[in-house]
């Protein structure tokens, strides 16, 4: 089976579990809210990591926004959405695809925790629940993120020390991040400042 027969299998595996808990109204599948705001943040992310890059492993302005541009590409439009996957495939498996209310603290919490990569339809919650799942998914991108980015980066500079790679990648992916959490959380305050 080849690799992109079994992404469809299992995303077409993910909807057979999701439509066993489906009703009408089928909440929020976050992908659709937070990939297009990160594809959006390309253009900036790729020029910040590649100064980061250049000045962490040393590689010129014209060979930082290649790989910068190669790695944040395919981070983003592949490695984002088989996270999100396997994330919603981990919700629905544990229970997460059912509605438990948001009555108490901990129902608030695990709503856009555990179930954050496809939210529940509390549609009078909605407002303050997606920026809060946004800011939750960050979390498990980053570090998908930034183990995608460096297998690549090791591919492409084969040269240059292992470690010193892992380094400039970590980092450039811990300052996009930081302002990509930075400005979810600014969008999480302000939804609960207007409410509804």
């Amino acid at each position: 089976m080849k690799k992109s027969d079994r992404i469809i299998f299992l995303f077409l595996l993910l909807f057979c579990f999701g439509t066993t808990t489906a009703y009408a109204d089928i909440g929020a599948p976050m992908i659709f809210i937070t990939l297009p705001m990160l594809i959006i943040g390309l253009i900036p992310i790729i020029l910040a990591e590649t100064f980061i890059l250049m000045r962490v492993i040393s590689v010129s302005f014209k060979c930082g926004i290649k790989i910068s541009a190669i790695m944040n590409a395919v981070s983003t439009v592949i490695g984002i959405p088989i996270t999100w996957g396997s994330l919603v495939l981990i919700q629905m498996i544990t229970g997460g695809g059912s509605a438990y209310g948001l009555q108490t603290p901990l129902q608030k919490f695990l709503a856009v925790t555990w179930q954050a990569p496809w939210l529940i339809p509390y549609e009078s919650d909605l407002y303050w629940m997606v920026p809060a799942a946004s800011l939750v998914l960050l979390i498990p991108f980053f570090f998908a993120s930034y183990l995608i980015e460096s297998l690549i980066l090791r591919r492409i500079l084969k040269q240059i020390d292992k470690a010193l790679v892992n380094r400039g990648v970590f980092i450039a992916n811990l300052y996009s991040y930081s302002i990509l959490f930075i400005l979810a959380f600014f969008w999480l305050a302000a939804s609960i400042g207007k409410g509804k």
